[in-house]
């Protein structure tokens, strides 16, 4: 490890840790429907929580606008309203922290003179990555305040997505400042690890795709449908995936299409990643952290797997969907682990 970057390496894993929060914060929102409770976007004035009583009855007067106030919580008194205003007033609060645990520090190293060029860069991308997802926070949320009291789940898995993207980056900067990778060849001609590097490449991408789906998954609430497992209400293929036309509006809008779709991304992965085990601990001549983290890659699939399950099976409970959520963050982690160990020395 380089001593003058593990300060950097540390800073950018508490990033890490917060997104994380912020996955599992923003999952509770959605699943209480307090996403649309703040009906604007202060990023400054917007930090100060209500205090007073007219602060609330202004907020609630405000909410009162909205199509979600209107069609569903019609009569929602200030102690309800107060219920789902502080869900999503933290899931924001949580997003400015971020801003701010990330650009101060990077202030700090920049004019310390800690940072190269390269990895200016880096971190550089990183910050107008985390300035574009709030935009796309808001950007979603102006969705469900105009005729429809919910967010397009098209902006809801763009806003999830880029999530992920933002982790995923702080996390390989971060590993690349603290770790070396496996004792691997360069020469392309003698790389025994070749096929299991794509392999492991693979599997990250597939876990990025099936976080995905399930931001659709989440967008239209398909998984308050086909409570049941291995089968769909007793069909392996369910009738009606293709109802919807054209065609291809099925894999986002219909609730069918979507969580079987979700399903299938799962079970994929439940048989390639422990055959991807298999051949790591057993094939490869691996050190001993990247078996360490091929292992725990097994385990957190093991328990993500046992996490979806169950939130279907009890028909999408806060708890267990939250837990869910966050779950699909320790698995990608877990893929990036997997396959930072196995990437080719520079």
């Amino acid at each position: 490890m380089n001593t003058e970057k593990k300060p950097i390496a540390i800073w950018l894993l508490v990033c890490c840790a917060l997104v994380f929060a912020m996955v599992v914060v923003g999952g509770v929102t959605r699943l209480t429907d307090s996403g649309l409770s703040i009906v604007e976007w202060q990023p400054l004035v917007g930090t100060m929580p209500p205090i007073t009583e007219q602060d609330w009855d202004e907020l609630l007067e405000k909410y009162r606008s909205s199509p979600q106030y209107q069609q569903v919580n019609k009569g929602m008194s200030v102690d309800e309203f107060k219920t789902i205003f502080w869900w999503e007033y933290l899931h924001r609060l949580l997003g400015r922290l971020i801003g701010l645990v990330f650009f101060i520090p990077f202030v700090y190293f920049l004019v310390k003179r800690k940072i190269d060029k390269p990895l200016g860069y880096k971190l550089t991308g990183i910050f107008i990555l985390g300035g574009l997802q709030g935009f796309m926070g808001w950007y979603m949320v102006m969705s469900g305040l105009v005729d429809n009291p919910r967010v397009s789940q098209y902006r809801l898995t763009a806003h999830l997505g880029l999530a992920f993207i933002i982790f995923a980056t702080m996390f390989w900067v971060a590993l690349g400042l603290i770790s070396q990778p496996a004792n691997v060849s360069a020469n392309q001609k003698s790389d025994p690890l070749r096929g299991l590097r794509r392999f492991a490449y693979g599997l990250s991408w597939l876990i990025f795709i099936m976080v995905l789906s399930g931001g659709f998954v989440a967008g239209i609430r398909a998984g308050l449908a086909y409570n049941t497992f291995p089968l769909m209400n007793g069909h392996l293929i369910p009738p009606d995936l293709f109802i919807l036309e054209p065609w291809y509006r099925n894999f986002f809008e219909n609730m069918t299409t979507v969580q079987f779709d979700h399903r299938m991304i799962a079970w994929m992965l439940i048989f390639t990643v422990p055959l991807f085990w298999f051949k790591a601990v057993f094939k490869a001549e691996l050190s001993g952290t990247t078996r360490l983290a091929c292992h725990l890659f097994l385990i957190t699939l093991a328990i993500q797997v046992s996490l979806g399950i169950a939130t279907l099976l009890h028909v999408v409970p806060i708890n267990l969907a939250a837990a869910h959520q966050g779950g699909a963050v320790l698995l990608f982690a877990a893929s990036l682990w997997v396959s930072h160990r196995l990437r080719k020395p520079a």
